[in-house]
């Protein structure tokens, strides 16, 4: 019995053994260790000390006892899920949304405030006094935050975390800002394009759940892609896959001021929307809210607008099907999320292909990316913690 003993302890069986408790946790929620002991196969007596370690240690905590069963009530148990925080940044070119998660994906606080015009270096420092703040708020200190997952726009390169091409985010391309914030703040720090986070936010609670491939299309102010291509972000050889904001679509692709915001971006991201509803003639809106309002109130140069935004979308997402062939096409951003234009992109998409892949308007709006940051980050605590892939749980 002392040698069997001796190598259910090892540290390796021991790891085993607690991978398989949380990841039954994970995926049952309340629980017995009765029940975890009939759902791993474990020994009884393995399942109370790795629970009892578990407990010990904050991870896991009692919520309650069993009833109705017969003999002795058991003790039930679940994830401590304020044990371990993170955050999630999405960097905006005019605002910065920021959210303090706990373990289980939930939200402990959530604010929102307007991007350092600055950019470059005074980001950094806004990020910190950002978490300090929203750390205070969930009873907690910076430091006891496990990582950060920051979104931003541009192309991110996999391999150093550089970010190129960010026209909207003066400064972060001059700079090695993951290395930079990291050390600012003591935790790790993973970069993300927001456009992706925003397809994974998707993927880990939204429409993707169980599509195994779609894109995420984001339509506001600028342009971009997420694609999940056979359950994986596909992210191209240098990072930049789906930055469709280049597509030579809706204007002259051999202008050169088009390598800076994009043809395809130019022609239908909110700034051309307000040039072509002027064009058609329309005064009354200054703003896309104020077009969509006369949209919805019938004025013809509001509609002549949207509907030509629409047609160029539409070509895009048909260039997108020939491509990449996604099941799914989700829409986001301050334009996609509005159903005036995803009606019209779908009236016209059959048109122009004759496969027409489903569009769904973003189950998050503007929480997209901050949603996928989420996402990695509990993704990336479980793993770190307890060695479980949360997808497998």
């Amino acid at each position: 019995m002392a040698m069997t003993s001796s190598i259910v302890q090892t540290p390796i069986a021991r790891k085993i053994s607690t991978n398989a408790v949380i990841r039954t946790v994970l995926a049952k929620g309340k629980i017995s260790r009765a029940d975890i002991a009939k759902l791993t196969g474990l020994s009884k007596q393995t399942i109370s000390d790795v629970v009892r370690d578990l407990e010990d240690d904050g991870w896991l905590k009692p919520v309650g006892q069993t009833d109705g069963r017969p003999g002795r009530n058991a003790i039930i148990y679940e994830i401590n899920a304020s044990a371990g925080l993170a955050v999630s940044i999405d960097l905006g070119g005019t605002k910065i949304a920021a959210a303090i998660c706990d373990l289980l994906g939930n939200v402990v606080v959530e604010t929102e405030v307007p991007t350092d015009p600055r950019g470059g270096p005074h980001l950094v420092n806004q990020f910190s006094d950002l978490i300090t703040q929203l750390a205070l708020a969930a009873g907690t200190t910076a430091d006891k935050l496990h990582l950060v997952v920051l979104g931003s726009p541009g192309v991110l390169d996999p391999a150093t975390g550089h970010i190129n091409v960010a026209p909207n985010i003066p400064g972060v391309d001059a700079m090695d800002l993951r290395q930079a914030f990291s050390d600012k703040m003591g935790i790790p720090v993973i970069i993300e394009n927001d456009v992706n986070l925003a397809a994974q936010g998707e993927r880990w609670r939204g429409h993707g759940v169980e599509v195994g491939n779609f894109t995420f299309v984001a339509l506001g102010t600028g342009i971009g892609m997420g694609i999940i291509a056979n359950g994986a972000l596909l992210r191209g050889a240098r990072g930049a896959a789906g930055e469709i904001a280049y597509l030579p679509l809706g204007g002259d692709a051999f202008d050169p001021g088009g390598f800076t915001l994009g043809t395809f971006e130019s022609a239908v991201g909110s700034v051309a929307m307000l040039r072509r509803y002027a064009g058609f003639g329309g005064s009354s809106a200054s703003t896309v809210a104020d077009l969509f309002a006369a949209f919805n109130a019938g004025e013809t140069s509001a509609i002549a607008a949207i509907e030509e935004t629409a047609r160029l979308v539409a070509i895009a997402i048909a260039a997108i099907g020939a491509t990449l062939d996604p099941e799914l096409v989700i829409t986001g951003g301050s334009i996609g999320a509005r159903p005036e234009l995803v009606n019209a992109i779908r009236a016209f998409l059959p048109r122009c292909t004759p496969y027409p892949p489903r569009i769904e308007i973003s189950r998050f709006g503007n929480r997209a990316a901050l949603m996928g940051g989420m996402g990695i980050a509990v993704e990336r605590m479980h793993d770190d913690l307890f060695g479980v892939k949360l997808r497998d749980a």
